[in-house]
């Protein structure tokens, strides 16, 4: 399980140099995304030329059926990289669905150390640390957005627990907007965008001190949020 940076080319500031080393001798990856896999191993400067290297893909329009073919060089004894689009495999990633048949294959799984942008976010929120949920992708209707937002404040309120979810990146302001309208004004809301990258920023303050505040530009920017009631 082979993460990789988050969007940027600061390779050595993110990943450890044993991960780096062990990735350069592989030649054979499962990549959710063959453009930016590419590019991450130049950066990197595997043992083989990139061109050849065998790269298979794993991505969400991968079929049940198809999973057990993408196990073949593992089972003739091969080690093999598996690598998310960004940041770590199997976190909010399909790279999940081929560990859990490899586990089933008795084929070993070994996570590699690298950056999660949903635990750096949380790291540096300021939010609870001892409970929290991921909750993948809010609702991209308003009105089931609305509501959607209104449940997990009631949840985190319920149970002190901080909420962390995400949406599709030319939604983010919208989100941000319907939050600051529709949740109580003590509720702590974190914006996390562009973790890791130069433009990376983590804003935490209750909805109240949003409101007075100037909004971040998230257009098109990966963004977690953090909600905590």
């Amino acid at each position: 399980m082979l993460p990789v940076t988050l969007g940027s080319d600061n390779v050595l500031q993110v990943l450890p140099q044993e991960v780096i080393q062990l990735a350069q001798g592989l030649d054979t990856f499962i990549v959710e995304n063959e453009k930016t896999a590419r590019r991450f191993l130049g950066l990197i400067k595997t043992a083989k030329p990139v061109r050849e290297l065998s790269l298979l893909t794993l991505n969400e329009h991968t079929t049940d059926a198809e999973l057990p073919g993408l196990l073949a060089p593992l089972l003739a004894g091969k080690h093999v990289g598996l690598m998310s689009e960004a940041g770590c495999p199997g976190i909010a990633d399909p790279g999940a669905r081929l560990a859990e048949l490899a586990h089933r294959k008795n084929i070993r799984v070994a996570p590699l150390v690298g950056p999660s942008s949903i635990l750096l976010a949380l790291m540096g929120s300021g939010l609870n640390g001892q409970r929290f949920t991921f909750l993948g992708y809010i609702p991209s209707d308003k009105q089931a957005r609305i509501h959607r937002i209104k449940e997990i404040e009631r949840h985190s309120r319920q149970h002190q627990e901080t909420q962390i979810f995400i949406e599709t990146p030319y939604r983010n302001q919208h989100l941000l907007e319907d939050m600051l309208e529709h949740c109580a004004p003590e509720t702590r809301l974190c914006v996390a965008r562009n973790i890791s990258l130069p433009t990376e920023l983590i804003l935490s303050k209750p909805i109240k001190d949003w409101k007075k505040s100037e909004l971040p530009e998230l257009h098109k920017q990966p963004t977690v949020f953090l909600l905590l009631a």
